[in-house]
């Protein structure tokens, strides 16, 4: 990995990285939805002031990648791992993984113990990284999403 490579915590100046970096994987391969506009116009209102976080990968300083943790309303998930998406540009060089291992570090730090994701059958290198994260498939449970046709969750032991 470049050595100046980083993540670190969103804040107001990269509020328009968080929304473009999602709508590009999001209207690559679907339509933006209710869900997206709202939560990646607020990022602070729907996500940070709800108790959430979003980190942000950085190289040379520049937004590449985002990934958000959100409070999860299902029974027995504290967050839901969401709004994942790599720059095309700085895809293949494992910065999804790295993003992903953080999201799932701070959520253990949180006091976590479930994770929850949707996602699409469609995205089979997404998909691909939650396997190695650890997530499994589990049963359906209804999505405020038209796109998604699949879920995960993650047990988080502790270390």
């Amino acid at each position: 990995m470049d050595a100046s490579f980083t993540i670190v915590p969103y804040s107001e100046t990269y509020k328009d990285a968080f929304r473009s970096l999602n709508e590009e994987w999001i209207t690559k391969y679907f339509q933006m939805e209710e869900m997206d506009r709202v939560a990646l116009h607020h990022p602070k209102e729907y996500i940070l002031d709800k108790g959430g976080y979003i980190a942000v990968a950085l190289i040379n300083g520049e937004p590449v990648g985002v990934c958000a943790l959100i409070p999860c309303q299902y029974a027995g998930y504290d967050f839901e791992l969401s709004k994942m998406g790599v720059s095309p540009k700085a895809q293949g060089k494992g910065i999804g993984k790295l993003l992903g291992q953080h999201i799932i570090d701070k959520a253990k730090g949180l006091g976590a113990q479930k994770i929850f994701l949707e996602s699409n059958r469609k995205l089979a290198p997404a998909l691909s990284l939650y396997k190695k994260l650890g997530f499994k498939e589990m049963t359906k449970i209804s999505s405020p999403y038209a796109r998604s046709d699949i879920q995960m969750e993650l047990t988080i032991t502790s270390a």
